[in-house]
């Protein structure tokens, strides 16, 4: 079989994104073959051994699995929480499976969440490099004038770094669309705090051409056929 990189593998077998599987590598949590591995180093799965934290990790066998969340307020876009409240991966339990949330969604946040068991499409989701917009609706406690749409459309600064210009909308009075590309920590929240909006409720509505607006909160279904080649296409 063909090599592949480290953080690939990781993802590939269902244990977390590629992302979290470079910080596990970093960590120092990961062998190859008994040796501690580093982030870009290649095995050959089914030859090499690898393990977190000593376990054995291989790749699934079937099919991946791909799967749309109506995520409700309150719910932890996480796999395990070690305080013991309730996440994503609680409401949507396939026996066989196990499946991480593509991305964040606060946790005072609800609406649509993919998870899935695949982890090369959970980082076309994940990565701002694929350019995969996301759009929010968000209700909040007064109208808004032309100024305050201004200033929400405008970049700002996120942990040191800027991001990119907001796409908004107002929708009516007090209810506006949001279409961001990096869904940066809380970044429509902070957008909201800086023109001196409070938001009521935020939903994601949209994850690039993916929505389904009879999902009630709390519900999931699989992600179509044709649904899943947009996101192996991006």
């Amino acid at each position: 079989m063909e090599e592949i990189r480290i953080q690939k593998y990781i993802a590939d077998c269902g244990v977390a994104s590629r992302r979290a599987a470079e910080a596990l590598v970093e960590s120092g949590k990961v062998t190859v073959n008994g040796v501690r591995a580093v982030v870009g180093q290649k095995v050959v799965p089914g030859s090499d051994e690898v393990r977190i934290d000593g376990k054995k990790v291989e790749l699934p066998n079937g099919d991946k699995t791909y799967v749309l969340l109506n995520k409700p307020a309150g719910v932890l876009c996480t796999a395990k929480d070690d305080r013991g409240r309730k996440t994503v991966c609680d409401l949507v339990v396939i026996p066989g499976k196990r499946l991480f949330p593509a991305g964040r969604l606060d946790m005072y946040s609800d609406g649509l969440i993919i998870l899935s068991d695949d982890g090369e499409v959970v980082n076309r989701i994940t990565h701002p490099s694929h350019d995969l917009t996301k759009t929010y609706v968000a209700e909040v406690t007064r109208e808004v004038t032309e100024n305050d749409v201004i200033s929400m459309s405008s970049p700002i600064e996120i942990d040191g770094r800027a991001t990119l210009p907001a796409a908004v909308t107002v929708l009516e009075g007090t209810k506006l669309e949001f279409t961001i590309g990096e869904g940066r920590n809380r970044q429509i929240r902070r957008l909201c705090e800086r023109a001196g909006i409070k938001i009521k409720k935020l939903t994601r509505v949209r994850i690039g051409q993916i929505a389904d607006s009879a999902l009630k909160p709390g519900k999931w279904r699989y992600l179509t056929d044709r649904e899943i080649e947009y996101l192996k296409g991006l």
